[in-house]
Formats: structure tokens, C-alpha cells, sequence
């Protein structure tokens, strides 16, 4: 359904935000995004940042406003792990079936590129102006220079708060009755650090993997740039024997480094120079609802659901929410409040499936990665999804290939874990894990 012109706002230039103006300015909307931040395009982007792993979910979103090849160009295929285990020679996992991959994009290029995107579209962008306080019924913001300082006054017909974990939209829907909302800090933190390029350009390593050091309670990643080198991010404990706290001097990070990472020794230094150059960031889950007002104001992205980076489904949440409003909008045209009751009613089980998957796969990926049991297990159900295809689908491929649903994807690996279980305790499983016998036990308890 055709809808009739409105003038929009969105506050934050962010990913979400910005991919969010392209739609509705295809839609034939005015529209004016503000940012509190100066123009990313005109400042160095670094030190807080974990690369994007753009999926299917991603992809969908952006070919439906016709960038997708134009975001291609900037990203660089990863079509499997490389795992870095203490005391053993690298391997590889494949992710998914052949010509399944994640796409490794720096976040600060993206952002850059989606606003001149947006910008060519014609959507205004105001940098530097912060809101400071919004008018839910009326659809009004007010900006400024300081809080206590005298405000602009701007009005919209519609304002959609895209302003991330710590929204400020958000923070003026929380003041309202029967809003619900919990933010939950894990202990852990992380610092980005930095593999620079060989001089001739080229990767120091294999720049098609997403390389991962397990370590327990720590880890460190490792994804691809297309200037050849990689962004790397330390994921630790604030506090504790092996942490951030406990690594005060650049002495005790290089002995850091030797020890739990050894085939990075050679960038030892300039990895010691980010420890302490990049700052310690904090990691939240954030759950709320509603995410919208009436037909006035609607929540988008990390603004509504703040999640772990674990899964690398952070900004491919955030454009689903996206495409799932433009199917609403087709549905329903000019009837904002039923766009936005659809939309937040089948975006918010998703996002909270998502958040719970997230979790997980911190746990997962800093020591489970490194488990024989685990690694087995891998190994079996892989083997049978290769002879089955149409009963097994992994749910890491169920999240990361597909586009049914986030809450789907929970379900049926919570139901495929149970199996899994009861398959791992049959007498000499790692002798027979590719049998017919294991092949059958499965397909009884499918």
C-alpha cells in the first residue's frame, strides 16, 4: 500500500539508523537523522570497535534498497573458523555448506559508506546536535548544546529512536507506565587491538577465516580488512588472576601475549601499544517493550534490543528490524499504529531469542571450542546433516543462512542439543560416530 508523505526523524547515524533513512526515503518520506556525534566521515574511527559479520539476514535487508553489490565491495568472505588451541596446530572449521559465509566489514567503513549512501538518497543529517528530551504524543524533540542549556524545538509526524543501548528515545519511553526493561552487564569486557598489513598489502593470516584463540575465560578474534590487515578483539574478565586489572604495565602484557598467544608473537608490540592506547569496553543485553507509542514513536535496533556480540548478529538484527517494518508499512499503508503493533509483536520474541543465543555462544566459542566432547559432537552432527539435509540443520546455519526466524532457531537447537546428548552417551561414540548405528539413533529420537 502506498503511504502519504511524512516528516520523519531518526535519531542516530548509526548502521541502524542510516539504513533506516534509505528505506523510508525510498518510501517518499522526509527525512532528517541527528546525531549527537561529530560526522564519523571526518574523524578517525578506531579503538572501539569489533569488526561486523554481515549474514543472510543482513544481505536480505540491504538488496531490498539495491546496495547490496556496493557493500560487497568493502567486505571480504569468511567461509570458515580458524582456531588457534594452545599446543596444537591451527584448524579450520567449515561454517555451513559450500558457498556459505559471513562477510567481515570494518564497522567504521560501513558507517561511512551508508551515510554518503543516505545522504545520495536525500536524507539531511544534522551531526552535533543532541536530543535531549522528547515529546512522545506530540512527536517532538528538543536539542541543544547542554542539558541545562536553552533547546530547539523540532516537529515531527513520526520519530523513530535508532540511538543504541543507551537511548535516549528510549529513555523518555521508559518514564511511561507498564514499560518494561532490564539491562544486563556480563563480566566480561573487551579491548580492540590491531594485526597491521605485510608491506606489500597482503594478510598475515589466512584472510578468509574468522580466526579465534580460545582461552577459556578469555579469548581473542580476529577479522579481515580489505587494507590487508586484521581487527583484532580481547574478550576478558574485568577483574580476576588473568584480566584487565591484572595487566597494568607493558611488561605484563607482553608476557600476556607470549603466553596465551604465541603465533602472534612477531605483533607483540603493536598489540601492546592498542592494549594500552584502546579503551575497555563494557557488553549488554538490554530487553524493553513496547518498543513503540501509538503511531508516534517506534524503537529500532540496539535501542530495543542490545545484545551480546557473540553470535555477530548485532547489526543483522538491527537491518531485520528494518525489512519487517517495510513489510508492515506494505501491509498497512498510512495506518502508522498498525504498522508499528505488528511490527514490535513479531520483532520482539525474535530479538529476545537472538540476545539468549548470544549468550550462549560466548560460552561456545571461549571454551567449548577447545572440548574433544564437543569438537565430536561437531563432527556427528555434521556427518548427519550431510545425510540428511532436510531433518538436520544446525542452528548456528539456521541463524547465520537463513532467514526464519531467531525464536525458530532457539527452539529447534534446544531440541536438537537434547538428541545430541543422548547420542553422546552410547558406548564408543568417538570410535563409531560416523556408523549406521549412530545415523539410526538419531533418526529415532528425530
Amino acid at each position: 500500500m502506498k503511504q502519504t508523505s511524512k516528516n520523519i526523524a531518526i535519531i542516530g547515524s548509526g548502521l541502524v539508523g542510516s539504513l533506516l533513512a534509505i528505506y523510508l526515503k525510498r518510501l517518499g518520506h522526509t527525512i532528517t537523522v541527528f546525531d549527537r556525534r561529530p560526522d564519523i566521515r571526518n574523524i578517525e574511527f578506531s579503538g572501539r570497535s569489533i569488526n561486523l559479520a554481515m549474514s543472510n539476514r543482513g544481505w536480505q535487508s540491504l538488496a531490498e534498497v539495491g546496495i547490496e553489490d556496493e557493500i560487497k565491495k568493502i567486505a571480504i568472505p569468511l567461509d570458515k573458523r580458524a582456531m588457534h588451541v594452545t599446543d596444537k596446530p591451527i584448524y579450520f572449521q567449515k561454517y555451513g555448506k559450500e558457498g556459505e559465509a559471513i562477510w567481515s566489514i570494518s564497522r567504521g567503513v560501513l558507517n561511512k559508506k551508508m551515510i554518503d549512501l543516505a545522504e545520495e538518497a536525500g536524507v539531511e543529517f544534522r551531526f552535533d546536535e543532541k536530543v535531549w528530551n522528547v515529546n512522545l504524543p506530540e512527536a517532538t524533540l528538543f536539542t541543544g548544546e547542554t542539558e541545562k542549556g536553552e533547546w530547539t524545538e523540532y516537529n515531527y509526524d513520526i520519530i523513530f529512536g535508532c540511538d543504541g543501548a543507551f537511548s535516549r528515545v528510549r529513555h523518555k519511553m521508559q518514564r511511561r507506565s507498564r514499560f518494561d526493561y532490564s539491562q544486563n552487564f556480563i563480566d566480561v569486557g573487551y579491548k580492540e587491538l590491531s594485526i597491521p598489513a605485510n608491506e606489500d598489502g597482503t594478510h598475515k593470516l589466512d584472510k578468509n577465516s574468522f580466526h579465534i584463540w580460545p582461552r577459556g575465560k578469555f579469548m581473542l578474534i580476529a577479522m579481515p580488512n580489505i587494507d590487508g590487515s586484521f581487527t583484532c578483539t580481547l574478550f576478558m574478565p574485568f577483574e580476576g588472576d588473568v584480566s584487565f586489572e591484572s595487566i597494568q604495565t607493558k611488561e605484563q602484557a607482553k608476557d600476556f601475549f607470549k603466553t596465551y598467544f604465541p603465533n602472534v608473537r612477531k605483533e607483540i608490540e603493536n598489540l601492546t601499544e592498542d592494549f594500552f592506547n584502546n579503551p575497555t569496553s563494557a557488553m549488554v543485553t538490554m530487553k524493553c517493550y513496547p518498543w513503540t507509542y501509538w503511531d508516534k514513536v517506534a524503537l529500532v535496533g540496539d535501542s530495543a534490543h542490545a545484545i551480546v556480540p557473540f553470535y555477530g548478529q548485532g547489526m543483522n538484527a538491527g537491518f531485520e528490524d528494518i525489512f519487517v517494518l517495510k513489510e508492515k508499512i506494505e501491509k498497512y499503508g498510512d495506518d502508522w499504529e498498525a504498522v508499528f503493533k505488528e511490527y514490535q509483536e513479531e520483532r520482539k520474541p525474535n530479538a529476545d531469542a537472538i540476545a539468549e543465543l548470544s549468550y550462549r555462544n560466548f560460552v561456545e566459542m571461549s571454551s567449548k571450542t577447545a572440548d574433544p566432547k564437543f569438537l565430536l559432537q561437531k563432527k556427528i552432527e555434521k556427518h548427519f546433516a550431510s545425510l540428511h539435509p532436510d531433518k538436520w540443520i544446525p542452528a548456528y546455519s539456521r541463524v547465520t543462512f537463513s532467514n526464519r526466524p531467531y525464536s525458530e532457531a532457539l527452539e529447534m537447537g534446544d531440541a536438537q542439543e537434547a538428541i545430541m546428548q543422548k547420542v553422546l552417551e552410547m558406548p564408543n561414540i568417538a570410535d563409531k560416530w560416523d556408523s549406521a548405528e549412530v545415523e539410526q539413533k538419531i533418526l529415532s529420537l528425530i
